[in-house]
């Protein structure tokens, strides 16, 4: 692995670290990951600590269709999370060799925005990808033609947390 980059969250920076330690490179001096603040998780705002029955669901269902409208006062829209979290992206893939892989460690709403990026899915579906809690996420990006490839998407390891605490997964 190239680059292990990471939200700046503490437990996305935990992962990127767990990851780090496993590919055991002797020689490799950098243990820490390349932290990235565009991968960190959706900024909700006033919406924080909150219940979607506390927020309403005609309001939420608004704000996954992505009517700015009803964006949190202090947070921000799926489309201004979308544009941050690919521009993170294009820094990360400027950094990584041709033929190299990099990892990300993030959080649900920024797999969905790179998701939707490669399927070609709008900003106002990818609330609707399902992606399970403390699952793999494989994009490929041809240099060359600029396409994008999903291998899988929301892979659960057969190891490690079997239940999310949110039954996400």
């Amino acid at each position: 692995m190239q680059h292990v980059a990471s939200s700046p969250l503490s437990r996305a920076i935990f992962g990127a670290k767990q990851i780090i330690s496993e590919q055991q490179l002797p020689d490799e001096e950098n243990t820490d990951p390349t932290i990235f603040p565009g991968f960190m998780e959706l900024d909700r705002g006033l919406w924080c600590g909150k219940t979607k029955a506390e927020i309403g669901s005609n309001i939420m269902a608004r704000f996954d269709a992505c009517d700015e409208s009803v964006t949190p006062e202090g947070g921000e829209s799926y489309p201004t999370l979308k544009n941050r979290v690919l521009l993170a992206r294009d820094e990360l893939l400027q950094v990584t060799d041709k033929g190299k892989a990099s990892a990300i460690v993030s959080h649900l709403q920024v797999t969905r925005c790179l998701l939707s990026d490669a399927l070609g899915i709008p900003v106002e579906k990818m609330t609707e990808l399902k992606v399970a809690t403390a699952s793999v996420t494989c994009i490929d990006y041809d240099f060359t033609t600029g396409g994008k490839i999903v291998h899988f998407q929301s892979l659960k390891p057969n190891f490690g947390l079997e239940q999310s605490k949110d039954l996400a997964n």
